[in-house]
């Protein structure tokens, strides 16, 4: 059974994937290439400041390459590796929560496992430290800013399964509604503290000038935006297109185990 769920979670993973990449294609990757633009003209404009000329670097591989092939090709291979990990730990879940309550259902299970990895894992970091497209952000801080966002990520991540492991605890104690309520509200409160103590990070740069004349504008703040909104609306579209999937499929698996108990039920009696 366990390999089935990560089949299920693989085959999940690929559909949200190619779903997520067709959506990123049409709606984020027009705002990237507006940043890029953006981040030209800038150079250009801090050169000529400077008095030197800025000399554009070869690309490896082609806009086209990068906005289709490349981009297909990581946002699969990442929704991939969601599908798998989520597989692995649906499995644990479900060979402790089987054992204990044989009559829930594994696709409520793994829909409130989905919702849980969603608010840890993206919900939360999302909220902290929204991404920005490219020219957005300073090269000095690079290592920070993705420290810091690593480290909101995996403590979230803790955080949740300890939300989790408290629910189940508090259940027979005080009921599944209120023992939800409970976990829930000291994740937010250890989340909160958590993302109080990381560095803030705003680096939207303004425009290049020379005394009083400006010679490059700043980044727009309508790109920004969009771009945030689109990144949230391209995740929320990946894990509900991957939840839908994985769900579907462990209810075929219900009922191909269903129907296999009734054939042996018939052939024994």
């Amino acid at each position: 059974m366990e390999r089935k769920f990560v089949g299920a979670g693989l085959l999940s993973g690929l559909i949200a994937g190619i779903v997520s990449f067709v959506f990123a294609r049409v709606f984020i990757e027009p705002l990237v290439a507006k940043a890029i633009d953006y981040e030209d003209v800038r150079s250009d404009a801090e050169a000529e400041l400077a008095g030197s000329g800025h000399e554009h670097g070869a690309e490896i591989f082609s806009r086209s390459i990068q906005e289709n092939v490349g981009a297909g090709v990581g946002v699969v291979v990442f929704a991939l590796a969601i599908g798998a990990l989520f597989a692995v730990v649906f499995t644990v879940a479900w060979a402790f929560v089987g054992r204990r309550w044989p009559e829930s259902d594994p696709r409520t299970l793994a829909a409130t496992l989905a919702g849980v990895s969603f608010v840890a894992v993206v919900g939360v970091p999302f909220f902290v430290y929204p991404p920005n497209p490219p020219a957005v952000g300073e090269e000095d801080t690079i290592g920070a800013r993705s420290g810091a966002y690593l480290t909101l990520t995996l403590v979230s991540f803790a955080l949740a399964i300890g939300a989790v492991i408290l629910a189940f605890w508090l259940r027979p104690r005080i009921g599944g509604l209120f023992g939800g309520v409970a976990a829930a509200v000291g994740y937010l409160a250890a989340v909160t503290v958590t993302a109080a103590l990381l560095p803030e990070f705003k680096e939207i740069p303004g425009p290049v000038t020379d005394g009083d004349r400006i010679v490059a504008p700043g980044f727009p703040g309508q790109v920004v935006a969009d771009f945030r909104v689109y990144a949230i609306a391209n995740q929320v579209l990946l894990w509900t297109v991957f939840t839908v999937g994985f769900v579907a499929l462990i209810g075929v698996m219900m009922r191909r185990t269903a129907t296999a108990s009734r054939r042996l039920e018939s052939v024994g009696a």
